[in-house]
């Protein structure tokens, strides 16, 4: 019983929502002069008004539901056959009867909705308890066109319904699948400092080269696995909290902490070339720990993909309005048709045959600097090479007067769990700090 009472209010809702119905029921009327007219949705048990003009005062009103056998003239919408009467009292199929229950019934038409699947969904019809001379070529005609429309407008309801209900699923096992992974990442902290611990001891205790060698490779391993889950968790926090939050603070001296960076590259690839030209004579307002992750992940990716022998360069300078950041590699040059895609999450360059990482760390670097109101674009040609260039505000707001960013598209709003809330974020000290205590 409750699924039928959802049918019928989803039908009177859907009937509510088409703007063409009230003007289809005054045509209806307008061309038989019959002064009631209504959509009904019929089922076995009954039929109930979808939409009503009620010119008779009948006090039917739309939502009402009667039972079959009110009137064996409404019993007739059952056959899902047109109907057609003139003159209900004298017509040998009603007879009295016709005019029974307060509802006196002389002329009625009648056709049945079907749409477009098949589906039969109810009728269209009108009344009047006067006798009327109908053309019933010409009203049948008029009838069962409005009906057609009327099917169309209702199908089209009903599959934008279902593809909402779908999206709606869709988008929350999305979020379901963002959290697991988030969880995931964050409950495999602990048995990575688990495994870095033991193979840091195992440095210092063996004598071995051969098994150094070993510890070595468990620690640079359980490094680039702390590196993934860094950028799983901050990805999440991006799409679950609506943007990856940032704590701005006055940096008085960013040159060191962006030195800092650089140094450590060079400290894990020690074959890298990497030239720099770090000059700010100013102080910053910045999420220090944001930037100096902005510009490490745009190395490694230059480093990365670069050519072998060719320097990667950075160059971070100060204008009267904006902190610029540029990284230049020689290398392939991301194809055109890619450029509008590197921002993405999980894309990673098809032409280079380097498949590490999840291809998250320039989503991430644009969901910083967007978080700082800032902006980052990419040049890459062969003959210029790739450069990408981020520029902060230096007149950044105050945490406080930061207006409040709109969600990505695809993301919606959520409150974040404990173990994705910004404040419980380590700030930047290398890849391996959290690691190396």
């Amino acid at each position: 019983m409750d699924e039928i009472l959802q049918d019928i209010a989803k039908a009177v809702a859907a009937i509510g929502r088409i703007e063409a119905v009230p003007t289809i029921l005054a045509v209806l009327r307008d061309t038989t002069g019959m002064r009631f007219a209504a959509i009904a949705r019929v089922t076995e048990k009954g039929w109930t008004a979808c939409a009503v003009q009620d010119g008779l005062n009948l006090g039917i009103a739309t939502g009402a539901s009667f039972a079959l056998g009110l009137n064996p003239v409404f019993e007739a919408q059952s056959t899902r056959e047109p109907v057609i009467v003139e003159h209900a009292t004298s017509d040998p199929r009603y007879g009295a009867d016709a005019g029974c229950e307060g509802y006196p019934i002389e002329s009625y038409l009648s056709v049945p909705i079907f749409l477009p699947n098949g589906r039969y969904f109810g009728n269209l019809f009108a009344f009047d308890p006067r006798a009327m001379s109908l053309s019933a070529s010409v009203a049948l005609s008029v009838f069962t066109r409005l009906a057609a429309l009327i099917a169309s407008q209702l199908q089209h309801q009903f599959e934008t319904e279902h593809e909402l209900i779908a999206l709606r699923d869709e988008r929350a096992a999305a979020e379901l699948r963002e959290q697991f992974i988030a969880i995931l990442g964050h409950d495999l902290r602990n048995p990575l400092q688990a495994v870095y611990s033991s193979s840091d001891m195992l440095q210092r205790k063996l004598t071995d080269p051969a098994l150094l060698v070993y510890a070595g490779r468990i620690k640079d391993n359980v490094k680039r696995m702390s590196a993934l889950i860094d950028d799983v968790l901050d990805f999440a926090r991006g799409r679950l909290g609506g943007g990856i939050a940032v704590e701005l603070t006055e940096v008085q001296n960013i040159n060191t902490g962006l030195n800092t960076v650089i140094q450590e590259l060079k400290d894990a690839q020690p074959a890298s070339k990497i030239i720099s030209s770090i000059s700010v004579d100013r102080p910053v307002r910045c999420d220090l720990g944001r930037l100096q992750q902005v510009a490490a992940n745009l190395l490694a990716n230059a480093l990365t993909h670069g050519c072998a022998d060719t320097p990667v360069t950075i160059t971070v300078s100060a204008d009267a309005i904006h902190l610029i950041l540029q990284v230049w590699n020689a290398g392939d040059p991301i194809p055109t048709e890619s450029i509008g895609k590197i921002f993405q999450p999980f894309w990673r360059r098809s032409v280079s045959s380097n498949r590490n990482g999840l291809g998250l760390g320039l989503h991430i670097c644009s969901q910083i600097v967007r978080a700082h109101e800032g902006q980052i674009s990419v040049t890459s040609t062969a003959a210029e090479g790739t450069r990408f260039t981020v520029r902060f505000p230096l007149g950044a707001a105050t945490k406080e007067e930061q207006p409040t960013l709109p969600a990505p598209p695809e993301a919606e709003a959520h409150s974040l769990p404990q173990f994705l809330d910004p404040a419980h974020r380590a700030p930047y000290n290398g890849r391996d700090a959290q690691l190396s205590a």
